[in-house]
């Protein structure tokens, strides 16, 4: 049971990280019906963000974390303007195929040696590592940081969505555009604005990974970029609530399979997973069939 428990609680520290990153993907294809595949990169330059800020410029931890936000929402916003803006009324294949070059173009672009370079890099700990027994489990000071911060921002995302005039208006693009303009609402900065709060909890979701796997390189934004989107389509893609949940599921699945059967099958397990929920429940966990009157 002790063994269980410790598996548990890796578990939600992966699930929590990927919760971050697959918010961004809920919300931008909530807004614009879009899968950005670039997100992953935008979690890779979080990370790396991060690490300049604790490495080179001695910024205090939770600064190095205002930085990686800050910059991966103004990355965000560069993207969607310069990349998918000009897209916005093309047929969906061409955001698709644009999104999968932007991907490209970054990963590449950053393995330059000019840029971030190939070499893999050790991410500073903003702490001492230190564990504490709780009736058997450990958990290390790192953890309590991942959970707490990821918990903090899913919070604030939600009552920023819920609550403020912004997150109204946001909710309003989502289910109707044309409504929404006739109503005084400014599609085109909403539609930035979703990207820049998905890109800045992406941003966070870097640096909570690099200070709880502390190895970063260029192309680590991959797997796990596709794992969140795997999360988000899992709890319900475009519902916030089932992004939360499909990451901590994959997480937790990832790594008791690691414990309990292969850590080679890991990936292939949490994949067959969203193919036995798509079979079963199409729109997600939390996702809910529309019907549509004609």
């Amino acid at each position: 049971m002790t063994y269980f428990l410790q598996q548990l609680i890796n578990g939600l520290q992966l699930g929590f990280v990927y919760a971050l990153i697959a918010l961004g993907y809920t919300m931008v294809y909530g807004i614009v019906r879009l899968i950005n595949f670039a997100h992953g990169d935008v979690f890779m330059i979080g990370a790396y963000l991060g690490f300049f800020a604790m490495a080179n410029w001695h910024l205090p931890f939770p600064v190095a974390i205002v930085v990686a936000m800050v910059g991966c929402a103004a990355l965000g916003i560069f993207i969607e303007r310069i990349a998918y803006k000009p897209l916005r009324n093309a047929p969906r294949i061409s955001a698709l195929i644009t999104a999968m070059g932007v991907s490209l173009f970054i990963e590449n672009f950053t393995n330059l040696n000019f840029m971030f370079g190939p070499a893999p890099r050790a991410y500073p700990r903003p702490f001492a590592i230190r564990t504490f027994d709780l009736g058997g489990v450990s958990i290390s000071n790192i953890q309590i940081i991942v959970f707490t911060v990821s918990i903090l921002l899913m919070v604030a995302l939600s009552l920023f969505v819920s609550r403020t005039k912004i997150g109204r208006a946001m909710r309003a693009v989502s289910l109707d555009k044309d409504t929404a303009r006739l109503m005084g609402v400014n599609v085109d900065t909403m539609i930035s604005v979703t990207f820049g709060i998905g890109s800045a909890l992406a941003g966070a979701g870097g640096v909570l990974y690099g200070i709880a796997y502390p190895q970063i390189q260029p192309l680590m934004g991959i797997m796990p970029g596709l794992k969140a989107f795997v999360a988000a389509v899992l709890g319900g893609i475009g519902i916030i609530p089932g992004a939360m949940l499909g990451a901590v599921i994959m997480g937790v699945v990832e790594t008791f399979t690691s414990a309990y059967v292969s850590s080679t099958l890991r990936d292939a397990v949490a994949f067959g997973i969203l193919i036995l929920v798509l079979l079963v429940r199409p729109t997600g966990l939390l996702g809910k069939s529309l019907s549509e009157k004609v």
